[in-house]
């Protein structure tokens, strides 16, 4: 009895004392840290085990510095991809999480540089502080913080501007096999932007080195490069760099969109992120679907492309319009990313090879080429031109088959084919030669009125800038009145009128 008693005292005393020690201990300055081991590594791709917290989209940090993005969250592991070289990584290593998602420091001095996917230089300048974060992936503006699109972006190519108007806070496709002048068509837009308040950023993804430095080059050249920044994912980078360069260029597009700016982004392509995407996914062993790409592909441009708009004034004012650029196979406009893209953007642009091939250039295919914003994004003076050259080309369309069974036209149906010829050869514009609005309006007048109806057709493209010439050293009041009205008025046609018949002469 006196044993059990003298145990009972002991283990009460052990209690005791344990008590004390532990209310001693102060837990306060103790850290949790989740952890995780490397089962593969394999192509830039990382399988872990363990991290069961982790999220998707989140950082973790590997050995020596290096860090991977969560892709897949499978019940019993995690795939992520890798930035940069994994060759020193190894079964066993271990893997922490960072809690961060994915984002990039950009700042003003980031125009005019040269930045890979994560917004580091790459132009051998030195480098450049950014004060702010911005992350690659965001859930984009709501209906509620945009406005509608109204005011146009001049692209200086008159069938565009023209035809196919783009707003600022619009997506256009551009589209078309290889090599028939889609990335040209965007240079020129861009290049169009030197004397106007809009930034420019142009996306390479998977290009070559050498077609990257010429674009550099060329805007360097024309002056706009200062207010221009290159996202280079090209083709000798992972197919990581190249799945999120696209999505960089949002973010910084968006740090300027917040100050109030407008931005123009090129996607130079869609068609080789998709591919990108697709192979980051089939490592991951996810399942493929259609020309094997996995069942998300269309969330993976979507969400890029939605972030393209117009805000209301109240949440700033800025836009970013978006031009992504899809590559066609034989102008097989119905597979997979081209459809899937046609259906996100406000519009196409569409590039034959057949009118490339003939001469036609900007190539572009008015007839299946259409903007869903359309006049709304046109100055009224534009939009009255517009219309009429419209249905003059439809028009001239429609006859031209019916005109190489026939040897005999009456007057009026060559009178229409004539005159559908002119048009189509005043469009041919080079794309480093982007034309101011005022003079596109004044182009067009002249050819759908008759002032180079009698001239040959191989001399109309030199004529029409002759009479763009002359109006601006004879006859500045004409430009001084469209710039300040923004209409064709009555008086400004009737002065317009007597003008005409001056030229003639002029060129008779």
């Amino acid at each position: 009895m006196n044993k059990q008693t003298n145990l009972n005292q002991d283990i009460k005393n052990l209690k005791e004392l344990l008590e004390s020690r532990l209310k001693q201990i102060s837990f306060s300055d103790s850290q949790s840290e989740s952890i995780g081991q490397i089962e593969k590594v394999y192509d830039g791709i990382v399988w872990i085990n363990g991290l069961s917290d982790a999220l998707m989209g989140e950082i973790l940090e590997l050995p020596q510095k290096t860090f991977a993005l969560v892709l897949n969250l499978e019940q019993d592991r995690i795939g992520a991809i890798i930035f940069g070289r994994y060759q020193h990584l190894k079964e066993g290593d271990i893997v922490k999480k960072t809690g961060n998602v994915l984002s990039i420091s950009v700042g003003d001095q980031i125009l005019g540089r040269v930045v890979n996917s994560l917004a580091q230089a790459k132009d051998g300048l030195p480098a450049f502080e950014a004060p702010k974060n911005m992350s690659l992936e965001k859930i984009a503006p709501g209906v509620v913080y945009r406005k509608s699109v109204t005011q146009p972006l001049q692209t200086g190519i008159m069938a565009i501007d023209a035809m196919i108007p783009i707003g600022r806070g619009q997506r256009e496709l551009i589209i078309g096999d290889r090599s028939t002048g889609k990335t040209s068509v965007a240079l020129s837009a861009m290049i169009n932007q030197k004397n106007s308040d809009v930034i420019n950023i142009y996306v390479a993804i998977g290009q070559k080195e050498a077609n990257v430095a010429w674009v550099v080059q060329t805007l360097k050249e024309y002056g706009v490069m200062d207010k221009t920044v290159i996202v280079d994912a090209s083709a000798s980078e992972s197919s990581t760099m190249q799945y999120l360069a696209p999505y960089a260029g949002a973010a910084i597009a968006e740090y300027f969109m917040e100050q109030g700016k407008d931005v123009l982004i090129i996607y130079d392509d869609l068609s080789k992120h998709a591919v990108a995407y697709r192979e980051l996914s089939l490592l991951l062993k996810r399942p493929s679907g259609r020309e094997a790409y996995p069942g998300d592909v269309f969330y993976l441009h979507s969400r890029l492309l939605e972030r393209a708009c117009r805000l209301d004034e109240k949440y700033g004012g800025g836009s970013i319009t978006a031009l992504p650029i899809i590559e066609t196979q034989e102008g097989d406009v119905s597979a997979y990313i081209p459809t899937n893209v046609i259906s996100i953007t406000d519009g196409q642009i569409y590039l034959e090879a057949d009118l490339f091939n003939a001469g036609i250039r900007p190539a572009i295919n008015v007839g299946i080429s259409v903007s869903r914003v359309g006049g709304a994004a046109q100055i009224k003076a534009m939009k009255q031109m517009a219309g009429k050259m419209r249905l003059e080309l439809a028009q001239f369309r429609e006859l031209e088959a019916f005109a190489q069974f026939s040897s005999e036209l009456d007057e009026a149906t060559q009178k229409v084919i004539d005159r559908g010829k002119r048009l189509t050869e005043v469009l041919k514009q080079h794309w480093s030669q982007p034309l101011d609005v005022i003079d596109q309006i004044v182009i067009i007048w002249a050819v759908t009125n008759g002032v180079f109806d009698d001239i040959d057709i191989d001399k109309i493209h030199a004529a029409s800038r002759q009479w763009l010439s002359w109006l601006k050293t004879n006859k500045k009041q004409i430009f001084s009145r469209l710039i300040k009205d923004q209409k064709l008025t009555e008086e400004t046609l009737q002065k317009l009128e007597k003008i005409k018949q001056e030229f003639k002469l002029i060129l008779s």
